[in-house]
């Protein structure tokens, strides 16, 4: 059974700790960063107190501080350190928590037992094994849900809550300054240069599309690749590789398209993002997408790997305005109403006071 929560009451307060090991970029890791510096805002101060255990990370650690976040920071090393789960085990005992909230992998493994729920935060596929015995698991896509239960997990501890993004408007950039024209349809694409993302799909597809050009914000091992196809299928005057980048919201404010063409892709986070910041989504029908999107409603979809097909879906967005506006308006509603910061944030807390009573 998948519960997803739509209420929250604040006649209870519960003491929340997270523990996060991972990489200095990543959806998760950014997805976390947006999370708790949004459980730390005055409006939630009678609803959590929280603290939070990261991976060393100066960056991350800024982020946190600038929110006014609790938070320490432990090694969260390999196999052979066990430092951190006696510094975990001390830190926790110490704020007497009614939930620790574990992050992916690493971090499940060095959170210790104790007279607390643990519960484990799922953005991928994983394996079960590194969740035995907690008491609970949080999905943000509903085919994870599947794949937690599919490898043993009980479904009734399994449990659906969706990540939000900042709707903030950025300020558009300079297109000149990335040689790209003022009036010339702006395909953005968001994530790291792997396979999966299906950039060299892209790629064919915009040799299809010849009014536009495309920005790409990742950084990743497909890098050299993906410049080598550019310049193979004579588009690399119409691409540009932007590495990776900090500024999301000012790239959404420059483009005219999100384009998702992932080969996989769990959640599908970029979708929710082009909604919240007034573009047409075009994305391939891979797991998350197409959860997401209503066809022709609040998005475009193609068939994965159809370079062809995400072509002409391209192309009807860029030659038909009112098509394009029917999507934006459309996409931005159901942010509003199901993706939002502050729905998000009432899902989690509902979900977290309803296990731990």
């Amino acid at each position: 059974m998948r519960r997803v929560v739509t209420s929250f009451s604040e006649t209870s307060m519960i003491r929340l700790y997270q523990t996060m090991a991972g990489a200095r970029h990543g959806g998760a890791e950014a997805f976390f960063e947006r999370l708790v510096s949004a459980m730390a805002k005055p409006e939630w101060s009678g609803a959590v107190a929280q603290r939070v255990a990261i991976r060393r990370d100066d960056r991350r650690a800024g982020i946190l501080r600038a929110a006014g976040v609790d938070f320490t920071e432990f090694g969260f090393g390999g196999a052979l350190d066990f430092l951190t789960p006696w510094q975990l085990r001390r830190d926790i005992r110490s704020f007497r928590p009614d939930v620790v909230l574990a992050w992916m992998n690493r971090a499940a493994a060095k959170t210790p037992p104790g007279d607390y729920l643990r519960v484990g935060r799922i953005g991928g596929y994983y394996d079960v094994k590194y969740y035995r015995g907690f008491d609970h698991l949080i999905c943000n896509a509903p085919g994870l849900v599947d794949h937690m239960t599919g490898q043993g997990w009980p479904a009734e501890r399994t449990h659906y809550v969706p990540n939000f993004v900042h709707a903030e408007p950025g300020t558009p950039l300079s297109r000149s300054a990335f040689d790209t024209p003022d009036d010339a349809p702006l395909l953005l694409a968001l994530g790291r240069l792997h396979r999966n993302k299906a950039y060299d799909v892209l790629l064919r597809a915009l040799a299809k599309t010849p009014a536009a050009y495309l920005w790409i914000a990742g950084a990743g091992p497909e890098e050299a690749a993906l410049k080598a196809l550019a310049e193979e299928l004579e588009i690399a005057a119409r691409v540009r590789f932007l590495g990776w980048r900090d500024d999301t919201a000012d790239l959404l404010a420059s483009a005219d398209i999100l384009v998702c063409p992932s080969r996989v892709e769990g959640l599908g986070n970029v979708v929710i993002e082009g909604w919240a910041h007034g573009l047409p989504v075009v994305a391939a029908k891979s797991e998350g997408p197409v959860h997401l999107i209503r066809e022709g409603e609040t998005g475009l979809l193609a068939v994965i790997e159809d370079a062809d097909g995400f072509a002409a879906q391209l192309n009807r967005v860029i030659s038909d305005n009112a098509l394009a506006k029917s999507l934006t308006d459309a996409g931005r509603a159901e942010f509003e109403a199901r993706f939002s910061e502050r729905t998000v944030v009432r899902h989690y807390l509902d979900l977290l006071g309803s296990l731990a009573k």
